[in-house]
Formats: structure tokens, sequence, C-alpha cells
């Protein structure tokens, strides 16, 4: 007898240390199971019915009356836009369940303007007018897979009452693309009109890592963002006496060649940064040397520092370059950095490191990677630079068929990136691995 209390003992301090007891832990994955054929239906709906920024308005309706029907106090429509035209479709869903912390999870509604080209049965053929021309909408980043899987989250969450305590605060950020979403809804008092975050949880698939791993990474994760449009002014004429102008193409065009000196001859090596001109537009005919250049610039840095540092460097080039061509200084070119940049995303070291732990538990540590920084961009960062600052961390989730990798790895294939219009996700494994680790994490950080 006194063996077998001794094992008991052992058992009980094992489920102990395991984050969810084994029971809930059974429960979890049976609910899952019985959910998942109705999440990729939902999954299929998002991504053959994308919406653009700030145009969310189905999206936002979905996802809003499906949290009421699981028992949230919702309110959508949430958000002040700088611009008062707009129409903010955030959606803030409210869950108390006796004392504890508050964990808000956060996702996106926004997809982008790409015409889809996967070839899946469920592909969007969505267009829409921009301008002058048409273009396709697509999911391309996968905040479809997001929003299926933050809404199983929701549900698992709902019924799982009984195996943890506190508040659970649901977020659908509109306008993640266009980088104004985020600062809406705080803009609209996010953190003072709902209960106040201990901690800011995200997802994000990833292109690279296989359906059914996630990965984490803490510190810095994602880069900042900045956009730079720049104007050269010069004086246009003819194009067969360029001796009477100041030729705005040619000065843009050695400030194009120069600038990519300022990451390689002026950064530290070891700081990862990027300037990318996406962007280079002047004249109307051959023989038209026209008055101004207009260049488009996307600046990615990783600290505060750095970013001052890249912006200064530009500026100065510009400035100087034109200067050097004969440029007067009442031409001197113009410099407008955007006001919707974003800082870099720095997840919350022990935050990230309990997480991990919560998900290993729940996956097995052979499908919870370590990952690296990258140079994309989120503005989900800046939900930690607004009072009480809460901590935040932003997690991979893997959606690549495993045999697209291993033909990539072997044959050399091409993998599509985010923002492709061939990229797409594997729907099942990728939800089903995806609400089972969100809701792991959510349930470790408000357990009894």
């Amino acid at each position: 007898m006194g063996k077998q209390w001794v094992r008991w003992i052992l058992l009980a301090a094992a489920l102990l240390t395991a984050g969810l007891p084994a029971v809930a832990q059974n429960d979890l994955d049976q609910k899952i199971d019985s959910n998942i054929d109705d999440w990729v239906g939902t999954y299929k709906h998002f991504h053959a019915n994308p919406e653009l920024s700030t145009q969310e308005k189905e999206t936002s309706a979905l996802v809003a009356s499906t949290l009421r029907r699981l028992g949230y106090l919702v309110t959508d429509h949430f958000g002040q836009y700088e611009d008062p035209m707009l129409v903010s479709y955030g959606v803030v869903a409210v869950m108390k369940n006796g004392p504890g912390p508050t964990v808000y999870v956060r996702t996106e509604l926004d997809a982008l303007p790409v015409r889809e080209n996967t070839g899946v049965p469920y592909a969007s053929k969505v267009t829409v007018k921009q301008t002058d021309r048409e273009v396709g909408v697509m999911h391309a980043c996968g905040h479809d897979l997001h929003m299926t899987v933050f809404l199983g989250t929701a549900k698992m969450l709902a019924e799982e009452k009984s195996n943890w305590s506190g508040t659970v605060v649901m977020i659908a950020q509109p306008a993640e693309e266009t980088v104004g979403g985020a600062a809406a809804m705080l803009r609209a008092g996010l953190f003072t009109k709902f209960p106040k975050p201990d901690y800011v949880l995200a997802l994000h698939d990833s292109a690279v890592l296989p359906a059914g791993q996630v990965a984490w990474h803490e510190g810095t994760m994602l880069a900042g963002a900045d956009a730079v449009d720049i104007t050269i002014r010069g004086y246009g004429g003819h194009g067969a006496a360029p001796n009477t102008t100041k030729d705005p193409i040619v000065i843009a065009s050695e400030l194009v060649v120069f600038l990519q000196t300022i990451v390689s001859r002026e950064e530290d090596p070891l700081q990862p940064t990027v300037v990318t001109v996406g962007s280079f537009h002047a004249g109307t005919k051959h023989n038209i040397i026209p008055d101004e250049a207009h260049l488009q610039l996307s600046v990615r840095t990783m600290t505060p520092e750095q970013r001052e540092k890249t912006l200064a460097a530009i500026a100065r080039a510009t400035n100087g370059i034109a200067a050097a061509a004969g440029v007067p200084a009442d031409r001197a070119p113009i410099i407008e950095v955007s006001k919707d940049g974003v800082p870099a995303t720095v997840n919350d070291p022990a935050l990230t490191r309990r997480i991990a732990r919560a998900m290993e538990k729940a996956l097995g540590k052979e499908n919870v990677v370590p990952a690296v920084p990258i140079m994309a961009s989120e503005d989900f960062s800046l939900f930690a630079l607004s009072d009480p600052k809460p901590p935040i961390t932003m997690f991979w989730l893997g959606a690549v068929d495993p045999a697209k990798i291993k033909s990539a790895q072997e044959n050399g294939t091409r993998l599509p990136s985010l923002h492709s219009s061939e990229f797409a996700p594997l729907p099942e494994p990728a939800i089903r691995t995806g609400v089972k680790a969100m809701t792991a994490a959510v349930m470790d950080l408000l357990k009894k």
C-alpha cells in the first residue's frame, strides 16, 4: 500500500507541474476534435470573402456575432481613426470568470490587395476598384487563419471555464496591414473602457514553419517600420537641352544607389537594417525633363536609436546629393516620414518563456521551437507602449504543408512567402495547433 501511495503522489506532482491537468488536457483535445470540421469551414469562408483594411464590415460582423453566441460581452465598431470619415470595425469581447489576471488575445481582420493564384477550391474571387484600376483581394498574410484560431480559442475558453479564473478580453483589430487599426483602438480607450490587461497575446502564421508546430522568440521579434516619401525638386525642360535644367531623375537615381550604402557602410553589420526604395515615379514623356521625381521608401530598424540614426542618414544623403547637383536651397527636397510608422515588436522575455513552456506541455517539446527575428513589422507592438504598458508576446504558427517544406529542402522548390498570391496555408493541422497552443497559453496565465 505504501508503494502505491508513493506512485499516486508522484503522479499528482507530475500533473501539477504539467500546466493543464491530464483530464482537462484530454477534454480539450476531444473538444478540438469535435469542432475542427466547423472551424475549417469558417476558415474557408473567411478566405473566400476577404475585405481590405478599414472595409472589414462583414468580417467584423461575423466575428462579433460568433463571440456573442459564445457568451462574451461584445462591443463592436470600436476604434477611432484620425480620419473622421473612416468607420472602425474593431471588436472587443469580454468574459469575466472570477478573480485573477486579465489576458487580452488579439487577432486581425483585414486582407491585402493581391489577386489570388493558389488554385484552392475556396480561393478568393473578390475584386475592388482602387483609383483607376481593379485589384484582387486576398488573405495573403493569413489573417483568415488567425481569426479562425481566435474564434476557436474563444470557444474553448468559454467551455473550459471551470479550469481557469480571471478575465479574457478578445480583441479583433481592423487595419493591421495599413498599421492604423491598433492605434485606432487604443485612441478610443481600449485599456480604459475595458479591463486593464496584465498580458497581451497574439500569433502570426509562418510561411516557413510546418503546420503542427509553433515557434517563439523572446525580445525583439519583428522590426519597426517607417514609410518615407521623398520629393526631389529640380527644374524641368527639353530633353535635348539638359544643361538648362536640374534633372530630378538623375538626382533621384543617384540617391537610390547611395541609400544602399547607409546599410552597408554606416550601420552596425550585426544590427539588421533595411532601406528599400519601393516606388520611383517621374516624368510624362520621352523628351521632357520633369520638375520633380518622387521616391517611396520602406525603412526597417530594430531599436529607437537605430531608427533615428537611419532616418537622419536618409535626410542627410538626400539634401547633400541635391545640393551637390546645384539645386538651390529654395528647391531643396521634401522629406516626409509617415506618422503611421510602428516600432519594433518586442516580446516580453518572462512572459514569452512562460508561454513557451505552456505550449510545450500542450503540444510536445518537439513541436515548440525557437525562432529568429525577421524584418517584417506589426502594429501589435503598440499595445506594449500604451499605459499600463502590459507585457506582450506573439508566437509563430506553422502553416505550411510539411511535404512542401521537405521538397523545398531536398529539391530547391520555392515556398511562397507571406503576401504572395500563391500563399495557401494547410488549414486543418494549423487551426488545430493554433487553438490548442493559444488556449493552453491563456489557461496557464489564468490557472487557478
